[in-house]
C-alpha cells in the first residue's frame, strides 16, 4: 500500500470527507473527535493527517478563517449556504496554512466539490472568492505584487 501524504487521489477523498465533516460540524456542532470517528469509512483511501489537520485548523480558527474571507462576500458568512461556507473556510484554511498545496490546486479542488456538492453555479462563487483569498494569503505565487 502506497503512503496517502501527497497524493492527489488521497488528498482528493480527504477534502471530501473534510467537506462532510464540516458540514455535519456546522449543522451540529460536533466535537472534532466526533467527526473524525464519523468520517473513518471516508478516510480509508485517504490522507488522514492532511484530514485532521485541516478539520482542527479550521475548527479551532473558524473565526481567523472566516477573516480571510468576509470581505469578499456579498452578504454576511452566516447567511451562507451550509455546503459554500464549508467549502470556504477549508479552501481558505488551505490557501493560508498548507503551503505545501500550490494555490490552483487548492482552488481547483474545491471548486469541483461545490460542482458536486452545492447549489447550481456556487462553483462560480466559491472560485471568486476563494481567487481572491489566494491573491492575498499567497500574493507572490499568485503573481500579485
Amino acid at each position: 500500500m502506497s503512503d496517502p501524504a501527497g497524493n492527489p487521489r488521497a488528498r482528493r477523498q480527504s477534502r471530501r470527507a473534510l467537506l462532510q465533516a464540516l458540514y455535519a460540524w456546522q449543522i451540529a456542532d460536533a466535537e472534532v473527535e466526533d467527526l473524525h470517528e464519523q468520517s473513518a469509512d471516508s478516510l480509508r483511501r485517504a490522507d488522514g493527517q492532511f484530514f485532521d489537520d485541516c478539520l482542527r485548523g479550521v475548527v479551532q480558527g473558524v473565526d481567523a478563517i472566516d477573516a480571510l474571507f468576509v470581505s469578499y462576500l456579498d452578504r454576511a458568512v452566516d447567511a451562507l449556504d451550509h455546503v459554500e461556507r464549508a467549502i470556504l473556510r477549508a479552501g481558505a484554511f488551505e490557501l493560508k496554512e498548507r503551503m505545501d498545496v500550490p494555490a490552483r490546486v487548492v482552488i481547483n479542488e474545491w471548486v469541483e466539490l461545490a460542482k458536486t456538492f452545492g447549489a447550481t453555479d456556487s462553483f462560480k462563487y466559491v472560485n471568486g472568492v476563494l481567487d481572491r483569498v489566494a491573491r492575498t494569503a499567497r500574493a507572490a505565487e499568485m503573481g500579485v505584487e
